[in-house]
């Protein structure tokens, strides 16, 4: 891995996305006014926001970073630039890892912006440490970013790239256990739900949030997301073709 290569591609990348004034508003602003729009929406029973309203601050960011880099991605592959780079010799894993460290700056930005807006803003009591509840919105973040790398190779275009939410995201946000328990769901539906790394990432946002405990639990569901994680980028990397010059 070239340090001097990875830095200058995720440099570029960050340029980017600070002259695009809709990314970062769907980067910073919809997960914090979809976390506001929740409280006020569940204000009657606020024991439900308690529960529902930890988790969330996970997902919404898992969910904005999956759109924000499928897009980005997509748009790096019609452009062109993705091509230009690969005729160059550089290593993919040099491009690979430029691109992941630039949106997991990003990530953790966005993380605790929306951290501070649901904890700070809203009053959201949790029982655990705020920098293990960080930690885990971040290692969603860093899924979300992972998986639209992935997708990104499968669309044509920016509507298609969007497509993808309802086809990939979701079933996953049905099925992860944020509407109703798993173990009350059809056997086959449980099934596919352990299957399926949003599970994990809503069971440890929610065990954050209710015992405040690090368990052995707790880091099944952490090891689950980096491993799904590395796996998308993984496979990520292997839609990178090289060019001949």
């Amino acid at each position: 891995m070239n340090p001097s290569v990875v830095t200058a591609t995720a440099r570029r990348v960050l340029t980017q996305l600070r002259h695009d004034p809709r990314t970062l508003a769907l980067i910073v602003i919809v997960p914090c006014a979809l976390v506001t729009l929740f409280k006020y929406v569940l204000e009657g029973a606020p024991g439900t926001f308690q529960r529902v309203g930890l988790p969330l601050v996970g997902i919404f960011p898992l969910i904005s970073m999956f759109l924000v880099t499928s897009i980005t991605m997509l748009r790096e592959r019609t452009s062109g630039t993705l091509e230009r780079l690969m005729t160059m010799p550089l290593a993919k894993i040099d491009i690979l890892v430029g691109y992941a460290l630039a949106f997991a700056a990003v990530a953790i930005a966005q993380t605790a912006i929306v951290c501070s807006v649901a904890i700070g803003g809203l009053g959201l009591h949790i029982e655990g440490s705020v920098v293990i509840v960080a930690g885990f919105a971040v290692l969603n973040a860093l899924l979300g970013m992972s998986l639209g790398l992935f997708v990104s190779a499968f669309a044509a275009t920016e509507f298609q790239a969007v497509q993808f939410m309802p086809a990939f995201i979701f079933p996953q946000l049905i099925l992860c256990g944020l509407f109703a328990p798993r173990d009350t769901m059809a056997q086959p539906l449980e099934w596919l739900s352990d299957a399926l790394p949003m599970t994990y990432a809503y069971d440890g946002l929610e065990r954050v949030s209710a015992t405040g405990t690090v368990s052995g639990r707790l880091l099944t569901d952490a090891t689950v997301i980096v491993a799904s994680s590395l796996l998308a980028l993984a496979l990520g990397a292997t839609t990178l073709r090289r060019r001949t010059p």
